[in-house]
Order: C-alpha cells, then sequence, then structure tokens
C-alpha cells in the first residue's frame, strides 16, 4: 500500500491531492493516471480508510466498501475463511491475514506523515468499541508494537 501527495501543490494541508495505490500478489489497484481523473484529498482519505478498516477488523461485517474523499477510486475488502482479499475494479489484488492488511496501511500512513500529524489525545470513537487512536504511532504504542526502522 502506498499513499502519495501530488507534486505541485504547495505546502502540505489537509486537503492535498494524492493517489492510492495497492500492490499484491494478485495484482494492483492505483489511483494515479485514469481518465476520468480518480485522485482523492489524500489525507482525508487516509484517515477514512483507517477508520473503517479499524471498524470492519473489530467487527462481523464481512465486506469493506471504501471510496476516497473526493474521488471514484475505491477498494473492497471482503472477509473470508482463510483471511481477507483485498478487491480492486479490475479484480481481486490480494488475499491477505487482517493483522499483515492492517500493519500495510498503518506503514503506508506513517511514510506519509500521518504518525505525526494527527493528535493521538482526539480519538475516534465507536458505540461499545475502544477509542481508535487517531494518530498511527499511538494505534501501535497502544497495540504494543514498534515500527520497523527504514
Amino acid at each position: 500500500m502506498r499513499f502519495t501527495v501530488r507534486s505541485g501543490q504547495g505546502d502540505i494541508g489537509g486537503f492535498n491531492p494524492g493517489d492510492q495505490a495497492v500492490t499484491g500478489d494478485l495484482g494492483t489497484a492505483d489511483s494515479a493516471g485514469h481518465v476520468p481523473d480518480q485522485g482523492m484529498v489524500i489525507y482525508l482519505s487516509v484517515v477514512q480508510l483507517l477508520a473503517s478498516l479499524v471498524q470492519f477488523l473489530r467487527g462481523n461485517a464481512r465486506l469493506l466498501n471504501f471510496t476516497g474523499a473526493d474521488t471514484t477510486f475505491g477498494l473492497v475488502v471482503r472477509r473470508a475463511n482463510d483471511g481477507l482479499s483485498v478487491v480492486g475494479k479490475g479484480g481481486v489484488v490480494a488475499r491477505t491475514a487482517a493483522r499483515a492488511l492492517a500493519s500495510v496501511v498503518l506503514r503506508a500512513a506513517d511514510d506519509l506523515g500521518l504518525g505525526r500529524a494527527l493528535s493521538p489525545e482526539e480519538p475516534i470513537t465507536s458505540e461499545g468499541k475502544p477509542p481508535l487512536p487517531r494518530s498511527s504511532s499511538s494505534y501501535r504504542a497502544r497495540r504494543g508494537e514498534r515500527r520497523a526502522p527504514g
């Protein structure tokens, strides 16, 4: 998973356009290079993906249908007996375990700089569930994980 801010946009801020790419053993889904444009408001989209993915992984839903902010680009995550399938418009791009998907998304959010940009003191809450830290580094700390250097 990779999140990128498009170049030539000036100072980095909450509404920068960007792209999302997911590459797996079975293919790639990428918002870049399409007509019409499928770029998204990248920072809002990543926060939205983190929040919806946590709710999905904590819950019992069989399907997560994610579309980024201000885009038609989307991903579908399907729960199966043997793990998760990640699907783009072209079909299945990866089959993976829940923990592996969460780790990849968190690493991509950290690489974009969201681990530093969002306050861990402002949790997103869901009914009957512990609060979700808005910072990926805070999320990792609560889970007892450390990010590998590099």
